[in-house]
């Protein structure tokens, strides 16, 4: 092999390198985003209540439902006298 073609091998190599990830950090925020959307692999076993949690009420909603008696929701108005399409554009 010529000297010539040695060098120019060398020096290819070497320009080659520039274009090789050296960051350590490359790919951190996909890293990152991918563990924030895995599930805990060792939960905690957790004892208390969650909130709005009760067996004994929601057994009686079940049953509720179950027997047909399913409480209707109570009607709320959230305007006073005001109708209108929503469309912002009001009276031309």
């Amino acid at each position: 092999m010529s000297p010539i073609i040695s060098i120019a091998a060398v020096a290819l190599a070497a320009l080659l390198t520039g274009c090789t990830p050296n960051d350590v950090t490359m790919g951190g925020a996909v890293r990152h985003n991918m563990a924030l959307q895995t599930i805990d692999p060792d939960p905690v076993a957790r004892t208390e209540l969650m909130e709005g949690g009760s067996g004994e009420r929601a057994a009686a909603a079940v049953k509720r439902y179950q027997e047909g008696g399913v409480k209707q929701p109570t009607v709320t108005s959230t305007t006073k006298g005001s109708s209108g399409s929503g469309s912002g554009q009001g009276p031309n």
